[in-house]
C-alpha cells in the first residue's frame, strides 16, 4: 500500500492573493474560498484537458493547494519548495510570464550557471523554475 500527495497547505498573510498567483502559475481554479481565510485551488476538471487530467489522476496525484491565513509573514528560507516546469513554452518565456504574475527572482545560494531559476511568490515562498518540458525543448 502507498499514500498519495493530496494537497499542499501554505500559510499566508493574504490567502486569496496567493491563491490567485498560483492559479495563474499552474492554470488552476479556486475550488473553495472560506471568507478569504482558507482558499483551496486545483486543476479545472472542466478544462479542455479534462481527459489528460483524468489520466494523470490514474497515475501520480495532481495535488491541490490550500492557503491558510496566519498573522505572521514568512521570515526564513523554505524547508520545502515546489519545482515547476513549463509544458508549452521555453524556460525564458515562462520566466517572463511568472515575473509578470508577481514572482521575483531570489538568491538562496544556488550559484551561477544552473539549469533552474529560483523564484519567490508574492509572499516570499521560494520555488524553482526547471527546464521546459515543451516539445523540442529538451531530450531524454
Amino acid at each position: 500500500m502507498t499514500s498519495r500527495l493530496e494537497w499542499a497547505t501554505i500559510d499566508s498573510v493574504d490567502p486569496r492573493r496567493l491563491a490567485e498567483f498560483w492559479c495563474g502559475v499552474l492554470g488552476y481554479v479556486v475550488y473553495e474560498d472560506k471568507n478569504g481565510t482558507v482558499v483551496e485551488i486545483g486543476p479545472d476538471p472542466e478544462a479542455p484537458g479534462a481527459e489528460r487530467l483524468a489520466d494523470l489522476r490514474r497515475g501520480p496525484a495532481v495535488p491541490s493547494m490550500s492557503f491558510v491565513q496566519v498573522p505572521e509573514g514568512k521570515n526564513s528560507k523554505n524547508r520545502v519548495h515546489f519545482e515547476i516546469a513549463p509544458i508549452d513554452s521555453d524556460q525564458r518565456t515562462e520566466l517572463d510570464r511568472l515575473l509578470a504574475l508577481g514572482a521575483s527572482t531570489v538568491d538562496v545560494g544556488q550559484g551561477e550557471g544552473r539549469s533552474w531559476v529560483v523564484l519567490a511568490d508574492p509572499e516570499g515562498n521560494e520555488f524553482c523554475l526547471a527546464r521546459s518540458l515543451a516539445p523540442g525543448e529538451f531530450e531524454l
